[in-house]
């Protein structure tokens, strides 16, 4: 028997009742439309315990929820508003596949290895979610990471951590602080609400549902102090048009803390290279087509990449950008997903017994020649994520990506960037990435943007040459009345910027006028080998990523770098 129940989301869902000995998993006490009478004592505790502690009932809403009037205002004026300078900018990747996924091979130490000698700071591991991976997998790959951790503890910093399937929707990245419970936490989260697991992942609302109450099971696991923290991103969020645009919103709504981002870029960027020498497939693996548990809103251009971008990043005034005009903070990222790597010549141990060992066998040489088929890039050979961090560790790092002090790049773009806004002429840092500057009303203002040039030749063994540079200006209208909506109309392509004869140390300087109207501002460059006008139209965006074709899309031959935002709201 079902019935229908108001859900803290702002949307009815059908969900099931059964009784609380059926109940016997800890996420009942996090559904509010169980009624205390049907919770078992140790249930009622731990809802007691999370009401206590602010993360279910009017507290949650009220930290976690935009107010319909004040929208932006009251979610962004609670955030860092005049950043410091002098951040560590530490790059990374959060999605990294090993010997413990299903579909991958390399051992922990490799991926680290790769990471340390193509310069990356830090990394994630995320085997895939699964019966095996829960069974054993969580706690086989524990030691290997262990070891890892000391063996380049003065070089990069690794996370455990896995990729979700998301209960109703794709696939995200979940990875906590190091410490004493990580496998547990991760163990019991993959285990109650993994969607391959539980069998949740087709597109109902009673599977979105257990999403949300995945991400209230690690919001509860910081409050209660069994982990240091937890973060989640969602993973290549259009690629089978599974992440619905109220799915997004209900995410990051739901537990801002928690819920930060998505990949603005997929990995798996050598997928499409052209054969002979690459799979000829699609950057990122970006070549389906919908199915019935894709939301029927997104266009036959979300299913490709653009520059190799996710759409809903590359589209100017798109989902993306609705998001910041409401003023959410929702940031990008970008990784390898490295599975298996582009010109390799390893392969699974022939005896290898996945679903029994929980792991493949250490990698053997195959004797036949470099892997042309393969559509990944080892972690920092190409795509990077670039966190402000104010200490070099695993809490300065999180607190970055919270923070949204992040700026992404492919093919080693550039060597350093500096974004801020701050009052004309002034001699203060002002606001950085993911910051808000709150600027009295008809003060002057001006955007500054210092950056590196490339300067030593990437893995593609070319030096990257930048030729342009964005700003996308939005204005900040408060919370969408759809929470499908795909568009913020108000979004456009304000200054470019000439920068193919510049090189070495260089600073831009564009005057913001005076403005009294909350808006954010963004940036995106490229090397300007490909482009072509948004999908809003020239008006909107004159020169942006040219969608990407299938079978012929070398990643080398079209690099691009995004920021995440920062905002701007006049004092009243």
């Amino acid at each position: 028997m079902s019935q229908d129940h108001p859900h803290a989301d702002g949307h009815d869902h059908e969900h099931p009742h059964t009784s609380a000995h059926d109940r016997g998993d800890p996420s009942a006490a996090l559904d509010l439309n169980v009624p205390d009478a049907e919770l078992s004592p140790g249930q009622l505790a731990r809802r007691a315990f999370l009401r206590r502690a602010g993360v279910i009932g009017a507290g949650a809403a009220a930290a976690t929820l935009l107010p319909p009037a004040t929208g932006a205002a009251a979610e962004l004026g609670t955030r860092n508003r005049e950043s410091r300078a002098g951040y560590q900018w530490l790059a990374g990747d959060h999605h990294t596949h090993t010997q413990y996924s299903s579909d991958g091979q390399y051992r922990v130490v490799d991926h680290v290895q790769h990471a340390a000698a193509y310069g990356l700071d830090w990394m994630v591991v995320t085997d895939h979610g699964s019966e095996t991976h829960a069974k054993i997998g969580l706690e086989q790959v524990n030691p290997d990471i262990r070891a890892a951790r000391s063996a380049f503890e003065d070089n990069v910093l690794v996370f455990q951590g896995l990729e979700w399937n998301i209960p109703a929707a794709e696939h995200g990245t979940v990875f906590v602080h190091p410490g004493h419970n990580e496998v547990a936490v991760l163990k019991e989260f993959e285990n109650l609400f993994d969607g391959s697991v539980n069998a949740t992942s087709d597109n109902t609302p009673a599977n979105e549902l257990k999403a949300l109450q995945g991400l209230d099971f690690l919001a509860t696991s910081i409050t209660s102090r069994r982990v240091e923290d937890a973060l989640f991103l969602a993973n290549h969020p259009a690629r089978r048009g599974m992440d619905s645009p109220h799915e997004v919103r209900n995410w990051r709504d739901r537990q801002p803390h928690i819920a930060i981002g998505m990949e603005g870029a997929p990995g798996h960027q050598a997928a499409g290279i052209p054969k002979p020498d690459g799979a000829g497939a699609g950057r990122g693996f970006y070549d389906n087509s919908p199915t019935v548990n894709s939301f029927p809103g997104y266009p036959p251009e979300s299913y490709v990449t653009w520059g190799g971008f996710d759409w809903m990043t590359a589209t100017v005034g798109g989902l993306w950008d609705g998001l910041l005009a409401e003023g959410k903070p929702w940031w990008i990222t970008a990784n390898s997903d490295s599975h298996s790597v582009w010109l390799d010549q390893v392969t699974h141990d022939a005896g290898s017994g996945f679903a029994t060992e929980g792991r493949y066998r250490d990698p053997v040489h195959t004797g036949t020649g470099p892997n042309v088929t393969a559509g990944d890039f080892w972690p920092g050979y190409y795509s990077r994520t670039h966190v402000g961090a104010d200490r070099n560790s695993y809490a300065g790092v999180m607190d970055g990506l919270r923070a949204g002090r992040v700026w992404v790049d492919h093919g080693r773009l550039l060597d350093a960037l500096d974004v801020r806004v701050r009052a004309t002429g002034s001699s203060e840092a002002g606001a950085t990435l993911g910051s808000v500057l709150q600027p009295p009303p008809g003060r002057r203002l001006e955007l500054v943007i210092t950056f590196e040039t490339a300067s030593l030749p990437n893995w593609g063994q070319f030096v990257a040459a930048l030729a342009k540079i964005d700003v996308i200006h939005g204005a900040v209208t408060g919370t969408a009345a759809d929470r499908d909506t795909l568009s913020a109309p108000n979004t456009r392509v304000v200054k470019t910027f000439d920068v193919t004869r510049k090189t070495g140390h260089i600073r831009l300087t564009y005057d913001l006028g005076t403005m009294d109207a909350p808006f954010y501002l963004r940036l995106r460059g490229s090397d300007g080998k490909r482009s072509q006008v948004g999908l809003s139209g020239a008006a909107v965006d004159p020169a942006g990523p040219a969608m990407d074709v299938l079978g012929n899309a070398d990643p080398w031959g079209d690099l691009w770098f995004y920021t995440n935002p920062i905002w701007v709201l006049p004092k009243r």
